[in-house]
């Protein structure tokens, strides 16, 4: 009996077509069934399907995109009940596309993940948005972009609208100019990276070590020379007393980033675990 590729396996194998053509939902509930075994992608994947049809079957063919756009909301939002989990943002429940679909209840970048695949079965071209502090999904119309918030129920953004929440997370500058130039679409691997540093910061803040490595790990299937996901992993071994792992990839992260701004820091780490290695032998 040969035994199944692990989901990580699967994940890269998906990783290796052009971005245009990775399952994304696919992806993302690989990344859950990572975490529980017990998830079944390809169950979550038809009720996804599901939802899409049941959708598709009321919407007219002549109908327009702003109005195909009003009836996503009203299905997804209002009488299926998907929404922001605002009393427990950070529950990392959150960011796992199988426990949304359970529960009803997501982040911004999840929320969005879902409202995109489903719009894609309708006819929407709708595509995520890594804008600074929430992400977001923009949907190409004859007039222009029209900019979308899944979070909260699927509304369009004004450039006003934009321009006061980047000046919330950012401060500074904010011309018409630099929204713009904020509203490029996302690739996947981008959508899920940002979802998997989610969850790597909440579990970091948790002190959850394996959790926050394993992450990483799936990080690191995405950007396999990201210098800062290496250094990250050497941090988390140390946590962990694996002295021989993290000295490894912190030697190597000193190699590729020597002008780094914590190069002193790490150095310094570096120092401590050859001792602790050397005591090792």
């Amino acid at each position: 009996m040969i035994d199944s590729p692990s989901p990580l396996a699967q994940f890269q194998q998906l990783l290796r077509q052009p971005d245009d053509q990775i399952d994304l939902a696919r992806a993302a509930l690989l990344i859950a069934k990572g975490r529980d075994a017990g998830v079944d992608v390809d169950r979550y994947l038809s009720e996804i399907e599901f939802i899409a049809a049941t959708l598709g079957r009321r919407l007219p063919a002549e109908l327009g995109v702003t109005q195909r756009i009003g009836a996503l909301n009203q299905f997804l939002f209002r009488e299926m009940g998907f929404g922001p989990n605002q009393e427990n943002y950070y529950d990392p429940r959150n960011s796992f596309l199988s426990d949304v679909l359970d529960r009803r209840k997501g982040i911004p970048i999840t929320l969005s993940m879902l409202y995109i695949e489903v719009g894609r079965r309708v006819g929407l071209p709708l595509r995520g948005v890594s804008f600074p502090g929430h992400f977001l999904v923009k949907c190409r119309v004859d007039q222009g972009v029209i900019v979308l918030d899944a979070f909260a129920g699927g509304i369009s953004l004004t450039m006003a609208d934009l321009q006061k929440r980047l000046r919330e997370v950012r401060g500074g500058e904010v011309s018409r100019a630099i929204i713009a130039g904020l509203l490029v679409a996302a690739e996947k691997r981008e959508i899920l990276a940002r979802m998997l540093r989610n969850l790597k910061t909440i579990y970091l803040q948790g002190e959850e070590s394996e959790a926050a490595l394993s992450m990483v790990e799936w990080l690191m299937a995405i950007h396999p020379d990201s210098a800062d996901e290496l250094r990250d992993r050497g941090l988390l071994y140390q946590r962990m007393e694996c002295f021989r792992a993290a000295l490894a990839d912190l030697e190597r992260y000193l190699a590729l980033q020597p002008g780094a701004d914590d190069i002193d820091d790490v150095y310094a780490r570096v120092i401590e675990l050859r001792q602790s290695t050397a005591r090792l032998n």
